[in-house]
């Protein structure tokens, strides 16, 4: 007997019961309702076009879901993926949930109909749940809503602007074109603001194409500011609606601190400094040691570094000439007051090395771990030319904002090509890691390939560049200061951006990422000083966080070492909308208020082309045929000639019950105790 029942075993043998449902059989249509199904792409009519939104709702009521219902009953569910206030992801298409959902036990379903572009970007893959779909017999049969190639259309996006402005002082606006016309586009982008246009530039796109490219504005007036990018529209476009976009900014009237210290003055240090002075947004101050004659003097000349917290703590950037550490120069204690206001107040750091080399001295404090190249200590008076050298952009340096003289990629490195060039560079070995090199010296090599010469790095909350040559006054030949000022001009304007985010009397707040995404974490640096102008040793610093849903959350803020009455917290924001931040110190009568913008990355993209792949994948997958918005007549005849479902089989596999086993293992035990009991064992 135990023979034969391991030998049974081995053929699997299980029950079969059929269970036929009472329910009427039911086909689930499936509708696609997430973000790209706004797409105008659909032709209904001779010229008509409608998006596939659109689309849908027409089918929906359309006569020819009669034919179904006269043999099964037809359910309408749509499908997306909703942002809700516990679920951070952005709107997107998921596939797969919907379809697992149709699987219900109590229905009894004869086909499942799924109308979408296919946009699948969420959740998981649809093959599982086709698999499962395929176990019950339920066929798939979806239908492709939309062209497997785009419109023709001109479409223009927006990129993320920065979060102000200053009056004066130029702003760049980044924006994307996308061209799917089939050839290529000779058009404009136009800023305008009120319904006047301000400026526009000629732009070319190539067919079936986009280009990324950015305008630079120039604000006068203090306040929000409400501007309008367009693109004229094509005569062969279909869609006419995604031509034109809008932002705001925040424009403020501030002046930008800048404090000069050099040695001599030698060209570099003049031509910079008349740049700094004649610039309308900086207030520029400048130190000259002289280390044999003693500090010069004059027009904003100060007679001594200022080497307090308090009196260093109002500069935004501060430019190191051709001086180091030493009698007559830079004191340790002042180097690393410096490092403290780089680190600690969000300000930025300009090397620019002389044929002195004092600034090899610099590896002796605290400011030789800011420096973003390592010198060579050998060669401390740098590097002498019998013939000239230019600085050759990197990858990186073709779209950074300081290296910027023309918005077009390439313009603007033929012009760094064609500026005069340099006798003279610094000694570098190479750049320190975690800098961005931006150019190098056009024949010279380090260890690490050509030697950097135009570098910069981030420490701290603040910024530091390093410019190896004493040059950068020669670019004024032919051109006067065309490029010179520019240059210099964006270097402060970047160099600060941080440090002024937002601000108030004696209170100042930094935050990075400026800006942030859902489910970044954004670190706050709050700089409060004391109704003395002293920067505040002890809290409490308040920090208030409303979120858009209008909760609000507070928090104590962390001192930062050093005594320069910085104070820190980070927090995670979760979903997309406008957070409102509120800092405050009550014991020191200080409050501050600022909004931030946190914007969710574009998931479902308009204009873009369907995904015939998924779906041919889904409906082969389960015995089912892929339809397009040309053959729906079809789709509803075939649905009306499927057969009845198959009644639901329950399989009980016997061979791997538990109860299965048991028996054998109790036979097996009687047969053995049997054995025991006569005496056989």
């Amino acid at each position: 007997m135990l023979v034969a029942l391991l030998l049974l075993t081995l053929l699997r043998p299980e029950s079969v019961r059929s269970v036929k449902k009472d329910r009427q059989p039911e086909v689930a249509v499936l509708l696609d309702d997430s973000g790209s199904m706004e797409t105008r792409d659909v032709t209904s009519g001779p010229k008509e076009v409608i998006s596939r939104q659109e689309w849908i709702r027409e089918k929906t009521n359309a006569p020819a879901w009669d034919r179904i219902r006269k043999t099964a009953s037809v359910a309408f569910e749509n499908f997306s993926t909703p942002t809700t206030a516990t679920n951070s992801i952005s709107p997107g298409t998921d596939l797969a949930t919907p379809l697992e959902e149709a699987l219900q036990p109590q229905r009894n379903l004869k086909a499942v109909v799924v109308l979408t572009d296919g946009d699948w970007n969420n959740g998981n893959s649809p093959l599982g749940a086709a698999t499962r779909l395929r176990q019950e017999g339920v066929p798939i049969f979806p239908v492709v809503v939309g062209r497997d190639r785009p419109l023709p259309d001109v479409a223009l996006e927006i990129g993320n602007p920065p979060s102000y402005g200053l009056v004066g002082e130029q702003v760049t606006l980044p924006f994307k074109i996308r061209n799917t016309l089939g050839h290529s586009l000779q058009t404009s982008i136009i800023l305008s603001q009120s319904g006047r246009e301000l400026t526009r530039r000629p732009i070319t796109v190539a067919p079936n194409a986009e280009v990324t490219e950015s305008l630079l504005w120039l604000p006068e007036i203090v306040g929000t500011s409400t501007l309008s990018l367009s693109v004229p529209v094509d005569e062969q476009e279909v869609l006419t609606n995604n031509n034109t976009g809008t932002l705001t900014i925040n424009i403020r009237q501030e002046s930008l601190k800048v404090l000069l210290v050099d040695s001599y003055p030698r060209w570099e240090y003049r031509y910079l400094r008349n740049a700094l002075a004649r610039d309308p947004g900086v207030e520029m101050s400048s130190i000259l040691f002289h280390p044999e004659l003693g500090p010069g003097g004059g027009r904003n000349y100060l007679t001594a570094f200022p080497d307090t917290k308090e009196a260093i703590g109002k500069y935004d950037v501060i430019f190191l000439g051709d001086v180091g550490i030493g009698r007559g120069e830079l004191t340790k204690e002042q180097a690393t007051l410096i490092k403290g206001l780089v680190e600690q107040q969000a300000a930025g750091l300009v090397f620019i090395p002389g044929r002195r080399g004092r600034q090899i001295s610099f590896d002796q404090s605290d400011l030789g771990e800011l420096m973003p190249v390592i010198l060579d200590s050998s060669r401390p008076e740098g590097i002498p030319l019998q013939n000239e050298a230019t600085l050759t952009l990197s990858s990186m340096g073709m779209r950074h904002l300081l290296t910027r003289f023309d918005i077009d990629q390439t313009r603007n490195e033929n012009l760094w090509q064609q500026l005069p060039g340099f006798f003279w560079s610094a000694a570098v070995t190479r750049s320190r890691p975690g800098s961005d090199v931006l150019a190098v010296h056009s024949g010279l090599r380090g260890e690490s390939g050509r030697m950097p010469l135009l570098v910069t790095k981030s420490a701290g909350a603040g910024k530091v560049l390093f410019l190896g040559t004493d040059s950068a006054w020669r670019w004024r030949r032919g051109v006067e200061d065309k490029y010179h000022y520019r240059f210099w001009s964006q270097v402060v304007r970047w160099m600060s951006h941080q440090r002024h985010l937002a601000g108030e009397e004696g209170i100042r707040l930094a935050y990075t990422p400026e800006t942030p995404r859902p489910g970044d974490v954004i670190h706050f640096q709050a700089s409060v000083l004391t109704q003395a102008g002293l920067p505040v040793e002890e809290g409490p610093i308040d920090i208030r966080i409303q979120n858009p849903a209008g909760q609000t959350e507070t928090a104590t803020m962390e001192s930062s070492p050093g005594g320069w009455g910085v104070f820190g917290y980070s927090q995670a924001f979760a979903n997309a909308g406008q957070y409102r931040i509120t800092v405050e110190s009550a014991k020191h009568a200080r409050k501050l208020e600022a909004k931030i913008e946190v914007k969710e990355p574009e998931r479902e993209r308009r204009g873009q082309p369907v995904n015939r792949q998924i779906l041919d994948e889904i409906a082969s997958l389960t015995g089912g045929k892929v339809y397009t918005t040309d053959t729906f007549d079809q789709l509803t005849a075939h649905l009306a000639l499927l057969p009845e479902p198959e009644p639901a089989q329950i399989r009980l596999q016997l061979w791997s019950h538990p109860l299965w086993g048991g028996l054998i293992l109790f036979l097996l035990t009687a047969y053995w105790l049997g054995r025991k009991w006569a005496g056989l064992v």
